[in-house]
């Protein structure tokens, strides 16, 4: 099957129901999107699918074929993107790390959806778990480019 990640076109040989998770890190190498719970539950795997933010490991591969895919290792190509990158840095929110490409992907979809959400928005589209608990410092980020 072919899936377009990234901006490119990749040819994948696997079982049309394997988590598109599974084929975004073991297939292609991409480890930037993370493994958490398995049950889109927590949204560490969390990937930009026509623009929505999508749990990746419960989506099966075959679902997605045709849709533009995009990681954490692109997310700066678009300017909402950059942006929030650079908010989450400013805004020192990531403690241990390894919620944080689904959060930033979640924000950029948020933004690029509604530029200047409000707090009811943020809870809404803001569903990914963080261990550290960093809630305060992400609705500060997200507020901050909003604001920009």
């Amino acid at each position: 099957m072919q899936l377009n990640i990234n901006g490119a076109t990749h040819d994948v040989d696997v079982d049309p129901d394997t988590p598109l998770l599974w084929v975004i890190r073991e297939e292609l190498g991409l480890t930037g999107t993370k493994y958490g719970c398995g049950i889109a539950q927590c949204g560490a795997c969390t990937v930009l699918i026509d623009g929505v933010a999508t749990r990746s490991c419960a989506t099966p591969a075959d679902s997605v074929a045709g849709l533009e895919i995009r990681t954490i290792e692109t997310v700066e190509d678009t300017e909402i993107g950059r942006r929030v990158v650079e908010a989450w840095v400013e805004n020192e929110v990531a403690q241990c790390g390894y919620c944080q490409s689904g959060q930033v992907l979640a924000a950029t979809a948020l933004l690029s959806d509604i530029p200047d959400p409000t707090d009811a928005d943020i809870d809404g589209a803001m569903t990914n778990l963080c261990r550290c608990g960093t809630y305060n410092k992400i609705r500060a980020a997200v507020r901050s480019v909003s604001e920009a």
